[in-house]
Protein backbone atom coordinates (compact mmCIF):
# COMPACT_ATOMS: atom_id res chain seq x y z
CA UNK A 1 0.00 0.00 0.00
CA UNK A 2 3.02 2.22 0.85
CA UNK A 3 4.46 1.89 -2.58
CA UNK A 4 1.50 2.87 -4.03
CA UNK A 5 0.75 5.74 -2.58
CA UNK A 6 4.58 6.91 -3.57
CA UNK A 7 4.11 6.48 -6.98
CA UNK A 8 0.74 7.72 -7.18
CA UNK A 9 0.64 10.49 -4.71
CA UNK A 10 -2.94 9.01 -3.24
CA UNK A 11 -3.56 8.73 0.20
CA UNK A 12 -5.76 5.88 0.02
CA UNK A 13 -7.29 3.57 -2.37
CA UNK A 14 -10.51 1.63 -1.53
CA UNK A 15 -10.14 -1.84 -1.40
CA UNK A 16 -10.80 -3.98 -4.43
CA UNK A 17 -11.83 -1.10 -6.99
CA UNK A 18 -10.39 0.13 -9.97
CA UNK A 19 -8.53 3.78 -9.79
CA UNK A 20 -7.43 4.96 -12.45
CA UNK A 21 -4.05 7.40 -11.18
CA UNK A 22 -0.94 8.89 -12.97
CA UNK A 23 2.24 7.25 -11.50
CA UNK A 24 5.10 9.21 -11.00
CA UNK A 25 8.92 8.83 -10.88
CA UNK A 26 11.19 10.17 -7.58
CA UNK A 27 11.77 13.17 -10.24
CA UNK A 28 8.12 14.05 -10.13
CA UNK A 29 8.20 13.14 -13.73
CA UNK A 30 4.56 10.70 -14.91
CA UNK A 31 5.82 7.72 -15.90
CA UNK A 32 2.01 6.00 -16.85
CA UNK A 33 -1.57 6.35 -16.15
CA UNK A 34 -2.84 2.99 -14.68
CA UNK A 35 -5.13 1.64 -13.26
CA UNK A 36 -4.45 1.12 -9.49
CA UNK A 37 -6.22 -1.96 -7.43
CA UNK A 38 -5.68 -2.57 -3.67
CA UNK A 39 -6.55 -6.31 -2.19
CA UNK A 40 -6.87 -5.72 1.39
CA UNK A 41 -5.27 -8.69 3.57
CA UNK A 42 -6.56 -11.33 3.79
CA UNK A 43 -8.69 -11.26 0.24
CA UNK A 44 -5.60 -11.33 -2.11
CA UNK A 45 -4.30 -14.65 -3.63
CA UNK A 46 -1.54 -14.75 -0.92
CA UNK A 47 -3.64 -13.33 2.15
CA UNK A 48 -1.17 -10.09 2.51
CA UNK A 49 -1.56 -6.69 1.09
CA UNK A 50 -1.24 -6.29 -2.34
CA UNK A 51 -1.40 -3.43 -4.89
CA UNK A 52 -1.86 -4.55 -8.40
CA UNK A 53 -0.51 -1.84 -11.37
CA UNK A 54 -2.05 -2.34 -14.50
CA UNK A 55 0.64 -0.06 -16.85
CA UNK A 56 -0.12 0.57 -20.24
CA UNK A 57 1.11 -2.34 -22.36
CA UNK A 58 4.80 -2.36 -23.47
CA UNK A 59 8.58 -3.59 -22.24
CA UNK A 60 9.63 -0.11 -21.59
CA UNK A 61 6.59 1.55 -19.56
CA UNK A 62 6.10 -1.95 -17.57
CA UNK A 63 10.05 -1.25 -16.89
CA UNK A 64 9.91 2.12 -15.84
CA UNK A 65 7.26 1.53 -13.35
CA UNK A 66 9.32 -1.81 -11.67
CA UNK A 67 12.13 0.33 -11.12
CA UNK A 68 10.64 2.94 -9.35
CA UNK A 69 9.10 0.45 -7.25
CA UNK A 70 12.57 -1.18 -6.43
CA UNK A 71 13.85 2.54 -5.66
CA UNK A 72 11.34 3.51 -3.02
CA UNK A 73 12.35 0.25 -1.42
CA UNK A 74 10.27 -3.16 -3.23
CA UNK A 75 12.04 -6.23 -4.08
CA UNK A 76 12.06 -8.27 -6.92
CA UNK A 77 9.57 -11.52 -5.99
CA UNK A 78 11.73 -14.56 -6.26
CA UNK A 79 10.42 -17.71 -8.53
CA UNK A 80 7.26 -19.03 -6.85
CA UNK A 81 6.86 -16.45 -4.25
CA UNK A 82 3.35 -15.69 -4.31
CA UNK A 83 2.28 -18.82 -5.03
CA UNK A 84 4.56 -20.29 -1.39
CA UNK A 85 3.26 -16.98 0.57
CA UNK A 86 -0.12 -18.20 -0.42
CA UNK A 87 0.62 -22.26 0.74
CA UNK A 88 2.22 -20.51 4.34
CA UNK A 89 -0.50 -18.06 4.71
CA UNK A 90 -3.35 -21.38 4.66
CA UNK A 91 -4.98 -19.71 1.46
CA UNK A 92 -3.79 -22.92 -0.54
CA UNK A 93 -1.99 -26.70 -0.27
CA UNK A 94 0.26 -27.92 -2.05
CA UNK A 95 -1.88 -29.91 -4.49
CA UNK A 96 -3.07 -26.58 -5.74
CA UNK A 97 -0.34 -24.65 -5.59
CA UNK A 98 1.43 -27.57 -7.74
CA UNK A 99 -1.65 -27.33 -10.34
CA UNK A 100 -1.28 -23.68 -10.78
CA UNK A 101 2.46 -24.19 -11.52
CA UNK A 102 1.77 -26.97 -14.07
CA UNK A 103 -1.37 -25.03 -15.40
CA UNK A 104 1.36 -22.44 -16.55
CA UNK A 105 3.83 -24.33 -18.21
CA UNK A 106 1.15 -26.66 -19.56
CA UNK A 107 1.14 -26.89 -23.24
CA UNK A 108 -2.03 -29.59 -23.68
CA UNK A 109 -5.66 -29.14 -23.50
CA UNK A 110 -6.52 -32.44 -21.64
CA UNK A 111 -3.80 -31.25 -18.53
CA UNK A 112 -5.27 -27.94 -18.16
CA UNK A 113 -8.81 -29.68 -17.46
CA UNK A 114 -7.08 -31.80 -15.26
CA UNK A 115 -5.51 -29.12 -13.27
CA UNK A 116 -8.13 -26.78 -13.51
CA UNK A 117 -10.18 -29.44 -11.18
CA UNK A 118 -6.85 -29.59 -9.01
CA UNK A 119 -7.19 -26.01 -8.48
CA UNK A 120 -10.58 -26.42 -7.46
CA UNK A 121 -9.55 -29.12 -4.58
CA UNK A 122 -10.71 -31.95 -6.02
CA UNK A 123 -7.01 -33.76 -5.03
CA UNK A 124 -7.13 -31.70 -1.67
CA UNK A 125 -10.88 -33.41 -0.98
CA UNK A 126 -9.54 -36.92 -1.93
CA UNK A 127 -6.49 -36.41 0.08
CA UNK A 128 -8.53 -35.31 3.16
CA UNK A 129 -10.95 -37.81 2.94
CA UNK A 130 -8.82 -40.82 2.58
CA UNK A 131 -6.56 -39.29 6.09
CA UNK A 132 -10.11 -39.19 7.94
CA UNK A 133 -10.44 -42.82 6.80
CA UNK A 134 -7.34 -43.68 8.13
CA UNK A 135 -7.42 -41.95 11.68
CA UNK A 136 -10.96 -43.65 11.69
CA UNK A 137 -9.51 -47.19 11.57
CA UNK A 138 -6.35 -45.66 13.78
CA UNK A 139 -9.22 -44.86 16.66
CA UNK A 140 -10.81 -48.20 15.99
CA UNK A 141 -7.14 -49.65 16.87
CA UNK A 142 -5.99 -47.39 19.48
CA UNK A 143 -9.10 -48.33 21.59
CA UNK A 144 -8.69 -52.04 21.17
CA UNK A 145 -4.93 -51.31 22.51
CA UNK A 146 -6.18 -49.18 25.26
CA UNK A 147 -9.21 -51.78 26.55
CA UNK A 148 -8.40 -54.96 25.34
CA UNK A 149 -9.81 -56.31 28.54
CA UNK A 150 -12.81 -54.27 28.19
CA UNK A 151 -16.04 -55.78 26.89
CA UNK A 152 -16.01 -54.50 23.21
CA UNK A 153 -18.20 -54.90 20.19
CA UNK A 154 -17.50 -58.49 18.88
CA UNK A 155 -17.18 -57.39 14.79
CA UNK A 156 -15.09 -54.30 15.39
CA UNK A 157 -12.20 -56.32 14.01
CA UNK A 158 -14.30 -56.96 10.96
CA UNK A 159 -15.23 -53.16 10.58
CA UNK A 160 -11.34 -51.90 10.84
CA UNK A 161 -10.27 -55.01 7.76
CA UNK A 162 -13.19 -53.76 5.63
CA UNK A 163 -12.85 -49.68 6.16
CA UNK A 164 -9.12 -51.05 5.66
CA UNK A 165 -9.83 -52.52 2.59
CA UNK A 166 -11.91 -49.55 1.02
CA UNK A 167 -9.23 -47.42 1.55
CA UNK A 168 -6.35 -49.58 -0.10
CA UNK A 169 -8.71 -50.70 -3.08
CA UNK A 170 -9.36 -46.51 -3.34
CA UNK A 171 -5.88 -45.89 -3.19
CA UNK A 172 -4.91 -48.66 -5.81
CA UNK A 173 -7.62 -47.28 -8.30
CA UNK A 174 -6.06 -43.75 -7.93
CA UNK A 175 -2.70 -45.08 -8.41
CA UNK A 176 -3.62 -47.22 -11.29
CA UNK A 177 -5.79 -44.53 -13.52
CA UNK A 178 -2.92 -42.26 -12.74
CA UNK A 179 -0.28 -44.28 -14.36
CA UNK A 180 -3.19 -45.39 -17.52
CA UNK A 181 -3.66 -41.57 -18.25
CA UNK A 182 0.04 -39.70 -17.06
CA UNK A 183 0.06 -39.12 -20.94
CA UNK A 184 -2.65 -36.39 -20.50
CA UNK A 185 -0.42 -34.38 -18.43
CA UNK A 186 3.07 -34.94 -19.73
CA UNK A 187 2.24 -35.64 -23.23
CA UNK A 188 1.43 -39.66 -25.33
CA UNK A 189 4.90 -41.19 -26.21
CA UNK A 190 4.38 -42.71 -29.60
CA UNK A 191 6.98 -44.61 -30.66
CA UNK A 192 7.50 -44.94 -34.73
CA UNK A 193 9.19 -48.48 -35.29
CA UNK A 194 10.63 -50.53 -38.23
CA UNK A 195 12.99 -52.19 -40.47
CA UNK A 196 15.42 -49.36 -42.04
CA UNK A 197 14.29 -47.52 -45.18
CA UNK A 198 10.33 -48.02 -44.76
CA UNK A 199 9.75 -44.17 -44.47
CA UNK A 200 10.09 -43.71 -40.38
CA UNK A 201 11.71 -40.21 -40.77
CA UNK A 202 9.37 -39.33 -43.54
CA UNK A 203 6.03 -40.10 -41.31
CA UNK A 204 8.22 -37.72 -38.31
CA UNK A 205 8.56 -35.01 -40.99
CA UNK A 206 4.97 -35.21 -42.20
CA UNK A 207 3.36 -34.74 -38.49
CA UNK A 208 6.08 -32.36 -37.40
CA UNK A 209 5.17 -30.75 -40.94
CA UNK A 210 8.93 -29.91 -41.29
CA UNK A 211 11.65 -31.66 -41.89
CA UNK A 212 13.41 -32.41 -38.65
CA UNK A 213 14.57 -35.93 -39.80
CA UNK A 214 17.46 -36.60 -42.34
CA UNK A 215 15.89 -38.83 -45.28
CA UNK A 216 17.86 -40.80 -47.67
CA UNK A 217 17.76 -44.15 -49.94
CA UNK A 218 20.37 -45.27 -47.72
CA UNK A 219 19.44 -47.63 -44.91
CA UNK A 220 20.09 -46.84 -41.42
CA UNK A 221 20.44 -43.01 -41.61
CA UNK A 222 18.36 -42.66 -38.07
CA UNK A 223 21.01 -44.11 -36.13
CA UNK A 224 19.15 -42.73 -32.68
CA UNK A 225 15.99 -41.81 -31.39
CA UNK A 226 14.72 -38.26 -32.19
CA UNK A 227 12.13 -37.03 -30.13
CA UNK A 228 9.66 -34.11 -30.91
CA UNK A 229 6.39 -32.80 -29.82
CA UNK A 230 3.14 -32.03 -31.70
CA UNK A 231 -0.76 -31.40 -30.82
CA UNK A 232 -2.91 -33.85 -32.20
CA UNK A 233 -6.41 -33.04 -31.55
CA UNK A 234 -6.89 -31.75 -27.82
CA UNK A 235 -3.57 -34.02 -27.15
CA UNK A 236 -0.26 -33.25 -26.83
CA UNK A 237 1.80 -36.28 -28.34
CA UNK A 238 5.75 -36.92 -28.06
CA UNK A 239 6.69 -38.69 -31.67
CA UNK A 240 10.12 -40.91 -31.01
CA UNK A 241 11.20 -41.77 -34.35
CA UNK A 242 13.25 -45.03 -34.23
CA UNK A 243 16.57 -46.32 -35.85
CA UNK A 244 15.84 -49.23 -37.89
CA UNK A 245 15.68 -52.47 -35.99
CA UNK A 246 17.86 -55.08 -38.03
CA UNK A 247 21.36 -56.92 -37.30
CA UNK A 248 23.51 -54.15 -36.26
CA UNK A 249 26.21 -53.89 -38.34
CA UNK A 250 28.57 -51.76 -35.97
CA UNK A 251 28.31 -50.73 -32.48
CA UNK A 252 26.92 -47.47 -32.76
CA UNK A 253 24.19 -48.50 -34.60
CA UNK A 254 23.12 -51.58 -31.94
CA UNK A 255 23.16 -48.75 -29.36
CA UNK A 256 20.46 -46.92 -31.42
CA UNK A 257 18.45 -50.64 -32.07
CA UNK A 258 18.17 -50.71 -28.15
CA UNK A 259 17.06 -47.14 -27.56
CA UNK A 260 14.73 -48.34 -30.40
CA UNK A 261 13.49 -51.32 -28.09
CA UNK A 262 13.26 -48.94 -24.85
CA UNK A 263 11.26 -46.56 -26.60
CA UNK A 264 8.43 -48.94 -27.68
CA UNK A 265 9.01 -50.08 -23.56
CA UNK A 266 8.45 -46.36 -22.55
CA UNK A 267 5.55 -45.48 -25.89
CA UNK A 268 1.16 -45.50 -25.15
CA UNK A 269 1.39 -46.22 -28.84
CA UNK A 270 3.07 -47.68 -31.24
CA UNK A 271 3.56 -47.13 -35.16
CA UNK A 272 4.62 -50.09 -36.82
CA UNK A 273 5.79 -49.31 -40.54
CA UNK A 274 6.04 -51.56 -42.79
CA UNK A 275 7.21 -51.14 -46.80
CA UNK A 276 4.21 -51.96 -49.62
CA UNK A 277 6.94 -52.14 -52.07
CA UNK A 278 9.08 -55.03 -51.22
CA UNK A 279 8.36 -58.46 -49.91
CA UNK A 280 8.02 -59.38 -46.14
CA UNK A 281 11.76 -59.87 -45.33
CA UNK A 282 13.39 -61.62 -42.32
CA UNK A 283 13.68 -57.82 -40.94
CA UNK A 284 9.95 -57.33 -41.11
CA UNK A 285 9.17 -61.12 -39.73
CA UNK A 286 11.38 -59.86 -37.09
CA UNK A 287 9.73 -56.56 -36.19
CA UNK A 288 5.99 -58.15 -36.56
CA UNK A 289 7.83 -60.87 -33.99
CA UNK A 290 8.27 -58.05 -31.27
CA UNK A 291 5.36 -56.69 -31.60
CA UNK A 292 3.64 -59.77 -29.86
CA UNK A 293 5.40 -58.50 -27.00
CA UNK A 294 3.20 -55.59 -26.91
CA UNK A 295 -0.33 -55.97 -27.90
CA UNK A 296 -1.90 -56.83 -24.57
CA UNK A 297 -0.01 -53.62 -23.26
CA UNK A 298 -0.08 -50.83 -25.81
CA UNK A 299 -1.87 -49.50 -28.46
CA UNK A 300 -0.14 -51.14 -31.87
CA UNK A 301 -0.72 -48.98 -35.43
CA UNK A 302 0.50 -51.25 -38.23
CA UNK A 303 1.09 -48.70 -40.93
CA UNK A 304 1.72 -49.76 -44.73
CA UNK A 305 4.27 -47.28 -46.11
CA UNK A 306 4.54 -46.52 -50.09
CA UNK A 307 1.30 -47.46 -51.29
CA UNK A 308 1.65 -45.55 -54.51
CA UNK A 309 3.61 -47.89 -55.08
CA UNK A 310 2.72 -51.09 -56.37
CA UNK A 311 2.33 -54.01 -54.00
CA UNK A 312 4.27 -57.11 -52.96
CA UNK A 313 4.19 -56.77 -49.03
CA UNK A 314 1.79 -59.79 -47.36
CA UNK A 315 -0.97 -57.44 -46.11
CA UNK A 316 -2.51 -60.56 -44.56
CA UNK A 317 0.56 -59.99 -41.98
CA UNK A 318 -0.96 -57.36 -40.78
CA UNK A 319 -4.41 -58.03 -39.72
CA UNK A 320 -7.52 -56.13 -40.65
CA UNK A 321 -7.17 -52.78 -39.48
CA UNK A 322 -3.71 -51.75 -40.85
CA UNK A 323 -3.44 -48.11 -42.37
CA UNK A 324 -2.56 -47.38 -45.99
CA UNK A 325 -0.29 -44.43 -46.86
CA UNK A 326 1.71 -42.77 -48.80
CA UNK A 327 4.17 -40.53 -46.07
CA UNK A 328 4.30 -37.68 -49.49
CA UNK A 329 0.48 -37.92 -50.35
CA UNK A 330 -1.97 -39.01 -48.19
CA UNK A 331 0.01 -39.06 -44.46
CA UNK A 332 -3.06 -37.29 -42.36
CA UNK A 333 -4.63 -41.31 -41.99
CA UNK A 334 -2.18 -41.56 -39.37
CA UNK A 335 -3.28 -38.27 -37.45
CA UNK A 336 -6.58 -39.53 -37.75
CA UNK A 337 -5.71 -43.08 -36.40
CA UNK A 338 -3.95 -41.57 -33.34
CA UNK A 339 -6.70 -38.86 -32.94
CA UNK A 340 -9.09 -42.02 -32.68
CA UNK A 341 -6.84 -44.01 -30.54
CA UNK A 342 -6.24 -40.70 -28.25
CA UNK A 343 -10.10 -39.40 -27.76
CA UNK A 344 -10.86 -43.30 -25.88
CA UNK A 345 -8.76 -42.04 -22.93
CA UNK A 346 -11.50 -40.32 -20.88
CA UNK A 347 -10.05 -37.67 -18.31
CA UNK A 348 -13.31 -36.91 -16.28
CA UNK A 349 -13.50 -40.60 -14.57
CA UNK A 350 -12.27 -40.53 -11.36
CA UNK A 351 -9.13 -38.38 -10.03
CA UNK A 352 -5.37 -38.08 -11.43
CA UNK A 353 -2.27 -37.31 -9.88
CA UNK A 354 -0.33 -34.81 -11.78
CA UNK A 355 3.08 -34.89 -10.67
CA UNK A 356 5.47 -38.24 -9.70
CA UNK A 357 5.80 -36.59 -5.84
CA UNK A 358 1.79 -37.03 -5.61
CA UNK A 359 2.04 -40.78 -7.25
CA UNK A 360 4.92 -41.61 -5.35
CA UNK A 361 2.75 -40.57 -1.98
CA UNK A 362 -0.13 -42.71 -3.22
CA UNK A 363 2.06 -45.59 -3.87
CA UNK A 364 4.08 -45.61 -0.54
CA UNK A 365 0.57 -45.01 1.28
CA UNK A 366 -0.61 -48.17 -0.42
CA UNK A 367 2.38 -50.45 0.46
CA UNK A 368 2.36 -49.82 4.61
CA UNK A 369 -1.67 -50.30 3.91
CA UNK A 370 -0.97 -54.03 2.34
CA UNK A 371 2.09 -54.56 5.15
CA UNK A 372 -0.24 -53.81 8.00
CA UNK A 373 -3.08 -56.30 6.86
CA UNK A 374 -1.00 -59.47 8.15
CA UNK A 375 -0.50 -57.66 11.07
CA UNK A 376 -4.11 -57.15 11.65
CA UNK A 377 -5.05 -60.61 11.35
CA UNK A 378 -1.74 -61.62 13.56
CA UNK A 379 -3.66 -59.19 16.64
CA UNK A 380 -0.27 -57.23 15.96
CA UNK A 381 -1.90 -53.71 16.68
CA UNK A 382 0.94 -51.70 17.72
CA UNK A 383 2.87 -52.32 14.56
CA UNK A 384 -0.76 -52.55 12.46
CA UNK A 385 -0.74 -48.49 14.42
CA UNK A 386 2.65 -48.00 12.98
CA UNK A 387 2.39 -48.53 9.79
CA UNK A 388 -0.99 -46.50 9.60
CA UNK A 389 0.15 -43.79 11.10
CA UNK A 390 3.13 -43.55 8.56
CA UNK A 391 0.48 -44.04 5.40
CA UNK A 392 -1.08 -40.79 7.04
CA UNK A 393 1.91 -39.02 6.99
CA UNK A 394 2.18 -40.23 3.35
CA UNK A 395 -1.01 -39.32 1.72
CA UNK A 396 -1.04 -35.71 4.20
CA UNK A 397 2.30 -35.26 2.72
CA UNK A 398 0.44 -34.28 -0.80
CA UNK A 399 -1.54 -31.36 0.17
CA UNK A 400 0.57 -30.19 3.39
CA UNK A 401 3.98 -31.69 4.26
CA UNK A 402 5.51 -30.45 7.29
CA UNK A 403 8.80 -29.70 5.61
CA UNK A 404 11.82 -27.46 6.69
CA UNK A 405 11.52 -23.76 5.08
CA UNK A 406 14.77 -24.36 3.00
CA UNK A 407 12.88 -27.51 1.52
CA UNK A 408 9.87 -25.41 0.58
CA UNK A 409 11.92 -22.84 -0.86
CA UNK A 410 13.47 -25.98 -3.54
CA UNK A 411 9.95 -26.76 -3.91
CA UNK A 412 8.49 -23.61 -4.80
CA UNK A 413 11.31 -22.83 -6.58
CA UNK A 414 10.56 -24.19 -9.56
CA UNK A 415 7.84 -22.32 -10.92
CA UNK A 416 8.05 -19.46 -12.74
CA UNK A 417 9.63 -15.77 -11.68
CA UNK A 418 7.13 -14.59 -9.27
CA UNK A 419 4.16 -16.36 -9.27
Amino acid sequence: MLFAQKLSHKDTFSPRHATLSYLYDSKNDVIDQAIVIYFKAPFSFTAEDVVEFQCHGGVVVARMVIDELLHVGAKLAQPGEFSKRAFLNGRIDLSEAEAIASLIETKSIDAAKILARQMKGDLKHFVNDTRDALLEILAFVEVNIDYAEEDLPSDIMRLILEKLLHVKALLQKTYETSKQREGLISGFKVAIVGKPNVGKSSLLNMLLNYDRAIISDIAGTTRDTIEEEVRVGTHLIKIVDTAGIREASDSIEKIGIERSIQAMDDSEIIIAMFDNASICDEQDAKMLSILNNYKKDKHIVMALNKCDLDNKFDTSLLGEDYVSLSCHRNGDVIIERLKLLLDKTPIDDGLILTTKRQMEAVKFAFEEIQNSEMLLSEGELELFAFHINTAIESIASISRPFERDEILDKMFGSFCLGK
